[in-house]
């Protein structure tokens, strides 16, 4: 077992190499003074959050303190998010964001992306130093646990945990709230459920409750989740995570219009993030709700023009809003900023696709079809297909062009890689009743769905059979057929492993296996049954010796986990 990380009284500063980060030179004159009190020698300094991205792609820094407001440009939060994403920072790295801000605005957008700790200026020396030990001693306890988080080990990262709690009981809290969230990555909700409810028996904690409703809604318990996180927002209405969750749950429930009006409350307490105003666009124009659709969407680009999380979709989502309202010549404005600014195929496409339903919407139905047409033609010379959104976008254009073969034949794709997606089964539903097919449309959804089960449990009855050769060569033609279908992957990945675990390890196999997994982490992140397919390749790998915890887990897996037909 790994040795418990060491919790010193006090840490020598000397050899640490730090980064300030403020547009006022004295205020950077300031921190630098206090860091050289307590024996600091390494320091380096960024006026601006472009600076300061550029330091921390050559350094890896043990400490930032980064100002939340940086004038023109990149923001402290921005830089924050840019680091955590491209993990540009270590484990053990500290990042304290220091602040004259006091407004529940920024410091909520700024604790979304979970800096150590959040300073407001002016900062002694005094402060200074006790936060840093108090945050210091702390990240050394969770270096390992971070390190096997980075490498995806998320099951050894919550043993890791476990590890730990003995030697650290004032952090103990801490690190079962670390070892649940673990769980929930490695696909083991049960086990997580069963840490948050053992925390809750001490404490009512907002993210525990959060933590079990997010389980129930996983588990397609949408009513109890909503409850939940309705609850938690009643003790605690500045705790944003319960409001993406709660309008995650409704719309999972079909209640599109109390999701929208969660989704705005939410943006209003956090108004900063991009994530969080684009989905408020999409929902608002989804309803029709035009005004607060261009609302969102106008904010969503103001606040990322200088973030990572900047993408083309509220680029697209605002040129929708001005189709709507009438004005193409901005929405192609928007378009062409779009293909300029995130060059790709996929770009180029759903820019087509967008173009043509703004011309539709604002009345040039000769231009709406001529869009049309060029993208009927496209969909001829490639069997190709885009994502499951996009595909939706393309087959309603199409129906509203007077295109009738080839929206189906998208919708159809779009069901059969998603044969037990009932909400989604709604809405190609919509857009066949739209078409005016409802009754054909109908029958078509129920036609695609049998077609993708039966290609599924076709290998599934191999599996069983003991053929696997048979069955590893028909799941690779249902995956080439339904490339993103979750369960032919899943049950594609399982079967090779199953294969090998009979048959001893292919390097080809163990290969084609991981590429799976890997294709499934793309298309649907944070799917539970990843991580406990991962960690089952993992023990195939020649001269890796399993632990007894692992054996055991592996038997767990093959009762519990088989591989699942219709």
């Amino acid at each position: 077992m790994t040795a418990p990380a060491a919790e010193a009284p006090g840490v020598d500063w000397a050899e640490k190499k730090y980064l300030i980060v403020d547009d006022f030179v004295g205020v950077r004159q300031l921190l630098r003074e206090s860091l050289r009190s307590l024996g600091a020698r390494h320091i380096d300094q960024a006026s601006s959050g472009g600076e300061a991205i550029g330091l921390l792609q050559r350094t890896v820094y043990d400490v930032v303190l980064c100002d939340f407001n940086l004038g023109e440009g990149k923001s402290g939060q921005h830089v924050l998010e840019e680091a955590r994403i491209r993990h540009l920072l270590a484990p053990s790295s500290v990042w304290l964001m220091v602040s004259a801000e006091k407004s529940v605005e920024a410091v909520m957008g700024a604790a979304e992306h979970q800096p150590d700790a959040y300073l407001i200026k002016p900062i002694t020396e005094g402060v200074l130093l006790t936060r840093l030990n108090r945050v210091w001693q702390k990240k050394q306890i969770f270096r390992e646990i971070d390190h096997a988080y980075l490498e995806k080990d998320f099951l050894r990262a919550a043993k890791l945990c476990d590890a730990q709690v003995p030697h650290h009981k004032l952090h103990e809290t801490d690190l079962l709230r670390m070892k649940a969230s673990l769980l929930l990555k490695a696909g083991e909700p049960e086990q997580a459920r069963e840490v948050y409810e053992k925390l809750l028996q001490d404490r009512d904690y907002n993210w525990a409750r959060t933590g079990v409703g997010k389980i129930r809604m996983a588990n397609g318990d949408h009513e109890a989740a909503r409850q939940m996180f309705q609850g938690v927002i009643a003790e605690n209405r500045f705790y944003i995570d319960a409001y993406d969750q709660l309008a995650l749950s409704l719309q999972n429930m079909g209640r599109m219009e109390e999701a929208c009006e969660v989704l705005e409350r939410a943006a209003r307490l956090s108004p900063n993030s991009v994530p969080r105003q684009r989905n408020l666009g999409n929902a608002a124009l989804r309803l029709g709700n035009i005004p607060l659709a261009e609302k969102a969407f106008r904010k969503c680009l103001t606040i990322g023009e200088y973030s990572i999380l900047r993408s083309e979709d509220a680029y697209f989502g605002l040129a929708r809003v001005c189709g709507h309202r009438n004005d193409p010549k901005e929405a192609l404005q928007l378009l062409s900023v779009a293909q300029h600014d995130f060059p790709g195929e996929l770009v180029q496409l759903r820019a087509k696709i967008t173009e043509g339903l703004v011309y539709h919407e604002s009345g040039d139905y000769r231009r709406a079809r001529k869009s049309g047409d060029e993208l009927e033609e496209m969909l001829k010379a490639d069997r190709g297909r885009p994502d499951t959104g996009t595909c939706l976008e393309m087959a309603t254009l199409l129906f509203a062009v007077g295109v009738k073969d080839a929206p189906v034949e998208l919708l159809c794709y779009v069901v059969r890689n998603n044969h037990d997606n009932q909400l989604l089964h709604d809405d190609v539903q919509r857009i066949f009743d739209k078409a005016r097919m409802s009754e054909e449309g109908a029958a078509l959804i129920q036609s695609a769905r049998k077609e993708a089960a039966e290609m599924m449990n076709k290998g599934v009855l191999l599996w069983k059979t003991n053929k696997l050769d048979e069955a590893v060569a028909w799941m690779r033609e249902a995956r080439q057929a339904l490339p993103d279908n979750l369960r032919i992957l899943f049950n594609s990945a399982q079967i090779l492993i199953s294969h090998m675990q009979a048959r001893g390890y292919d390097e080809l196999l163990m290969m084609e296996a991981n590429g799976v997994l890997m294709h499934v982490d793309k298309v649907a992140p944070g799917q539970q049954r990843f991580a406990q397919l991962i960690e089952q390749l993992q023990l195939l790998v020649p001269g890796r010796t399993a632990t007894p915890e692992e054996i055991e887990a592996e038997l767990d897996a093959a009762l519990n986990e088989q591989v699942s037909g219709e």
